[in-house]
């Protein structure tokens, strides 16, 4: 969930609607004369508030900016977990800003602890995508960010979203094929939960792992979109135990309800119980 960097009250109750992540902002969101206070702000509030698990991100300037390399400074400082790059156009870049972390980390005394996230938001971003995933060991995901993007196309964002599928394709893929995760855009209407939850279903499809949002109302959405059913589960649970049987005898290979069921299924299945036990519908303890 998106949190302007420039509004301590937001900073201070984001987590409480229990958003898988927030990402305190101070690109965007921040005008320039605002720039230094906000990310005194972010600073002061990661080393102070008690957000619990929450994964706290924080989406910095670019390092080519006057603010990028102090954004970097202050969030590695404050302990954020992840640093959020925007307008990533190549894998030097990340590079660049791995470096920048590791020298800060060493001084810190917290080497190692600080992920990266690339926020892809141009065509040379997206032909880039794969190099960009793999570019770094910190590197924890990748996302679009629609808005550049499209802006970057000289074209403008429809419902329809058909002027992102080339890009939503391309970044699924390079994270996949990079072993990382794959974040998609914010939807910015928020008078249209209908729309929102059309593109929540058409992302879920292409195999992203996740949203962007803006809002606290849009949280409950994108959980029952991406969580699995309980019929979904109990299927994923049957297939499981089916193949752990099967290896117990030597066979990789299981029939379940009359259906061949063998790698590909098995690797559906259990990802089906990783995120019904990160949803915290189930416990591990529920599948011994």
């Amino acid at each position: 969930m998106f949190i302007p960097g420039n509004n301590p009250g937001m900073m201070q109750d984001a987590h409480i609607y229990a958003p898988d992540s927030i990402m305190l902002d101070l690109e965007d969101s921040v005008t320039i004369e605002e720039k230094d206070a906000a990310r005194l702000l972010i600073y002061n509030a990661l080393k102070s508030v008690d957000y619990g698990k929450t994964e706290m991100v924080v989406r910095i300037n670019p390092l080519a900016s006057p603010y990028g390399h102090k954004d970097v400074q202050a969030a590695v400082k404050a302990g954020a977990h992840v640093i959020r790059m925007p307008k990533t156009e190549t894998a030097e870049e990340v590079v660049e800003l791995e470096k920048v972390i590791e020298q800060i980390e060493t001084q810190s005394g917290c080497i190692g602890r600080t992920k990266i996230m690339a926020a892809i938001e141009s065509a040379q971003g997206v032909m880039n995508a794969f190099a960009i995933a793999a570019a770094s060991k910190r590197m924890m995901g990748i996302a679009l960010g629609a808005e550049d993007y499209c802006a970057n196309l000289k074209t403008a964002r429809s419902k329809e979203g058909a002027e992102l599928l080339y890009a939503r394709q391309t970044i699924v893929v390079a994270a996949r094929a990079a072993g990382i995760d794959a974040l998609d855009t914010v939807y910015s209407d928020l008078n249209d939960m209908d729309s929102f939850r059309a593109e929540l279903q058409l992302i879920k499809q292409l195999g992203f792992d996740g949203k962007s949002i803006i809002n606290p109302r849009q949280i409950e959405i994108v959980n029952e979109i991406f969580a699995p059913t309980q019929k979904e589960i109990e299927k994923a649970c049957a297939i499981l135990a089916g193949i752990k049987e099967a290896q117990k005898r030597g066979s990789g290979v299981i029939a379940v309800n009359g259906k061949m069921v063998d790698r590909p299924v098995v690797m559906r299945a259990q990802r089906c119980i990783d995120l019904a036990i990160a949803s915290g519908i189930i416990t591990k303890e529920d599948i011994l």
